[in-house]
């Protein structure tokens, strides 16, 4: 039996937790919806960051990129030569042979250029990049690497570079990487930008960061984990491993390997090659490279509701209306 003095305590007790709950409870609900509303507000961010057009940085995130345009125009050389193809497949070719088509602060400029140029390409559907006179890239230019010198100019440059590659990266366009010679440094970091890499019987991959006292700032690093996996990454990184063609394809970086390595017989295969993966609509092929993206990038509901908003551009469109008049059978 319960005494009615401690009856009493616990009636007050309850009391004063009902009382507490009452007075607490408008403000989890406002809690409640101003979480609600935060992750509305991200989720909104992280789907419009997808689109094509957008800059990854701003100046909110202390990037300024007209004062870094300024700096990188100061080291002229170089040009990134951009062929778009009545069949839909582009042409991003490197080319400073004199250096081992290394990055100039202009050529970097001009790889901006061509990302915002490809973004507008409406009848892409997929491209190539490859370096001039049988060699991919050897990362940048020592010039400007060593007039660039400052911490601050560092991270100057590493944002507006990852900037510019994930742009390349979210193209609605299918990209493939030719490797052949060397991929050095920010070279290497190029392709992993790709959706796929080709490789020569002679081509060697290389990060080389740590032998120059840094790390990958391109966003390199974070792109080969996705590409081969954390443990792996980890050795190619920390192990600064020459890999060639054979190695590459072992650990899953390389996807083929191509027997010519003479310039024009390898662009001719890796366009051969790639036309198995763009054959078809433009308008489908791109609608394809956004979910995969999406999906990539986003968390499942967004990316599921842009698996919506893009089958919606599709569905009883030309593509799909032929498709469905022609009744063909997909199992043969």
């Amino acid at each position: 039996m319960i005494s009615h003095s401690h009856q009493s305590i616990w009636k007050i007790t309850l009391v004063c937790y009902y009382n507490t709950f009452i007075k607490l409870l408008p403000y989890w609900n406002r809690t409640g919806e101003m979480a609600k509303s935060l992750l509305a507000s991200s989720l909104s961010v992280r789907t419009k960051i997808l689109q094509t057009g957008v800059s990854l940085y701003n100046t909110t995130h202390g990037f300024h990129e007209e004062e870094v345009k300024k700096i990188l125009e100061q080291f002229p050389g170089g040009s990134i030569d951009l062929q778009k193809k009545q069949n839909g497949i582009g042409i991003l070719t490197l080319n400073n042979s004199n250096k081992m088509n290394a990055f100039s602060g202009a050529m970097m400029l001009q790889l901006l250029e061509r990302v915002i140029e490809l973004e507008n390409w409406t009848e892409g559907k997929g491209l190539i990049v490859h370096g001039a006179k049988n060699t991919f890239c050897s990362g940048s230019d020592l010039n400007a690497v060593k007039a660039l010198s400052t911490p601050e100019n560092g991270v100057a440059l590493s944002m507006f570079m990852q900037n510019t590659l994930t742009r390349f990266m979210r193209l609605p366009l299918i990209s493939v990487a030719l490797v052949q010679g060397w991929a050095m440094g920010g070279g290497a970091e190029l392709t992993t930008a790709c959706d796929f890499r080709l490789m020569t019987e002679e081509s060697v991959i290389r990060f080389v960061h740590k032998e120059m006292g840094i790390v990958p700032s391109w966003g390199g690093a974070s792109r080969l984990v996705e590409i081969i996996g954390s443990r792996q990454a980890l050795k190619v990184l920390s192990g600064t491993f020459k890999l060639d063609s054979k190695e590459a394809l072992r650990i899953g970086l390389a996807d083929e390997v191509l027997q010519p390595s003479d310039e024009a017989t390898a662009l001719e295969q890796a366009q051969e090659w790639l036309e198995q993966f763009v054959s078809g609509p433009a308008q489908v092929i791109r609608g394809l490279k956004k979910s995969v993206c999406s999906g990539r990038e986003l968390y499942l509901e967004e990316a599921l509701q842009n698996e919506r908003d893009v089958l919606e551009t599709l569905w009883g469109g030309p593509a799909n209306l032929e498709a469905i008049a022609k009744k063909g059978k997909h199992t043969k």
